[in-house]
Order: C-alpha cells, then structure tokens, then sequence
C-alpha cells in the first residue's frame, strides 16, 4: 500500500492524579478512545489507516506524585488488559493504532516507562518504543547496560516495517532532538508518529518548527497528534489543546487541527512520493549527505548525560534536577 490515510487523533485528557479508582478511569479512557476511533473510520472511509492518539491519553501526566506511586497508579502492563482492549479496537477498525501510555516493566522494580506502542490491524504489537529523553521519567538509558542485556539495541530504536510503511515514533518533546530522528531515518524510518501533549499557538511553536524541520532533514511524514483538552487536575485545561498535525517531506503542512476533540487532523501519505524523493540524487536528499562517521567521533569527544543512575531503583526528582545541572556544567567547560 502506497498512499492511505492517517490520522492525529485529537481527544480530551481526563487525569488519573487525583481519581478514586484510577484503573476504573483508564478503562473509560480506553473505551471514550474506542468510540472516536470508530466514529472517525465511519467518517474518513477505509482508507484511514493510521490512527496517532496524543501522548499519555489514558492517564494525563504525573505531578507531585514519586516514582513508586506514579507506577502503581497510573501504569501499564505490558500485555495487560487496557493493551488488549486498545487491539480490539485496531482489530475492530483496521487500522495501525498508535498509543503513548505509562509501562511497567518486570525486571526494573518500582520504575516505569513512557512508551509509545503500535498495533496493528491484527492486534499484534509491531513496535514499542521507551521514550529516551525525558526531564523526570525514568528511560532506558538510566538503566543502560541491563536494558541492554535483556532487549537489545533494536529495541531501543524501533522501527516497524509494515504494509504502510516503515513506522517510528519521536515521542512529546523528543521531536526536538534531530539525532533520534535520523537514527531512526537510518533505520528506514518513513513515517514518524508524534504523540504529544503541548500548547498550541497560532505561530510556530518550537514544536511545531521541530515537525518540520525533522521531515525535511530525513525526507519523511510526521503525525502529530496532541491533546483535546485536559481536566480531573490543576493545570488549566486548554494549555495543551490543539494544533495537531500532519506534515510532508516538504516541510508542508497537510492538515492542521483547531482546539477540542477532533479528526480534522487527517490527510494521505503518499509512500510513493516519498521513497521517489529518497532516490533522487540532488541537493534536498539531505540523509545521503550526511557525514555519519564525523558525527560519531565528535559525539564521542563530549561528556553529554550519562548512563546509568537508576540501577538500583527509584530517586526522588531533586535527582533528575541535579544529574541535569551536572550535566550542563561539564559541557560549559568542555
């Protein structure tokens, strides 16, 4: 399949922070999402596809709470019920659905992930990413070597070669790291889904300026799916309302949401354009032009964030605030 249909998915957050029953509200949201799915197949037809829903949809995102407690609240297990209705719903409409959800894992106690899963229309998972850089969020690379040794490093950069192309996802704010994004182009990466929670402005946003810049840099689509809206918390509830949006290897915007729960954000890709556009030798196929070796060793020159931290277990996030401000301080005075 060359050309279909995707779509960022606009819905309302309801946050689990302060919710009696928390598992019973993530039922809700799964099935409020059901229900928006369907209703956005019957109105876009069966060439939709590509289904992205916002970033951490089920749940809104962790304030005061720690580790431990954000991990028993708000959580997933992998292959437990919530992923198992979510691929009904893949199933049910045929479609590639793109979710961002909290995740327990077995072998690394008392954390969790941000993780962006991708199932497919025979509700089989093709991909789940961890998100990489995150402020206050435990990542793969805080538990480096062990992660390693029990995944892989194809599981730390996934990508997903389907029927509708070859599918990555950069997660929030990650779009703004353009190393991800071309490690993951190397990889084959065609179609980036961007599940993200974020204000939206009628300028460009460093976001927003970000989603173009990485389609032009790897020549490839990005699917922007931000929040409808958020409530049950303190944050105002239309900061992160609106803009989601779906961008071309151009550069070019193809369809642009307004605020609220909407399926505006919807257009086709068109893999065939996009793999002419790889092929073609000149000044705009930026990934063949890149200098991977170079960048290897002038990488390896400079003390960035280092790995490791969290091996033996959760931290407060004074922690998380004092690794960073280590970090700065080495690279000013490198």
């Amino acid at each position: 399949m060359t050309a279909y249909i995707a779509l960022a998915l606009q819905v309302e957050t309801r946050a689990v922070n302060a919710a009696a029953d928390p598992r019973a509200e993530i039922a809700a949201a799964v099935a409020r999402i059901g229900e928006r799915v369907g209703g956005s197949k019957a109105w876009l037809g069966p060439d939709l596809r590509l289904v992205v829903l916002p970033e951490y949809a089920l749940t809104g995102f962790p304030l005061r709470e720690s580790l431990p407690e954000w991990c028993e609240r708000a959580a997933l297990d992998p292959g437990g019920p919530e992923y198992r209705m979510l691929a009904g719903i893949a199933v049910r409409d045929e479609v590639f659905l793109c979710v961002n959800a909290y995740e327990r894992d077995e072998h690394f106690p008392g954390l969790y992930f941000q993780a962006s899963v991708i199932l497919s229309p025979a509700g089989e998972v093709v991909l789940r990413y961890r998100r990489l850089h995150s402020l206050f969020t435990p990542t793969p690379y805080d538990v480096w070597e062990r992660y390693l040794e029990l995944y892989g490093r194809d599981a730390v950069l996934p990508v997903a070669r389907t029927e509708i192309g070859n599918l990555a996802v950069l997660a929030s704010e990650e779009v703004q790291m353009p190393e991800l994004a071309r490690a993951l182009a190397l990889r084959g990466a065609e179609v980036f889904c961007n599940p993200t929670s974020e204000a939206s402005s009628p300028d460009l946003t460093p976001k927003a300026v970000a989603r173009r810049a990485r389609a032009v840099e790897n020549l490839a689509y990005v699917v922007a799916a931000n929040t409808g809206g958020l409530t049950g918390g303190a944050v105002p509830g239309d900061s992160v309302n609106g803009g989601s949006e779906l961008i071309d290897h151009q550069g070019r915007a193809l369809a642009r949401a307004g605020a609220g729960e909407t399926l505006v954000a919807a257009a086709e890709l068109d893999l065939a354009a996009l793999r002419r556009a790889r092929r073609r030798p000149g000044m705009a196929n930026l990934p063949s032009r890149v200098k991977t070796a170079l960048w290897a060793e002038e990488y390896g020159l400079h003390d960035g964030e280092r790995p490791g931290g969290l091996e033996e277990g959760p931290r407060e996030r004074s922690w998380f605030r004092a690794r960073q401000s280590g970090t700065i301080a080495r690279l000013l005075t490198s």
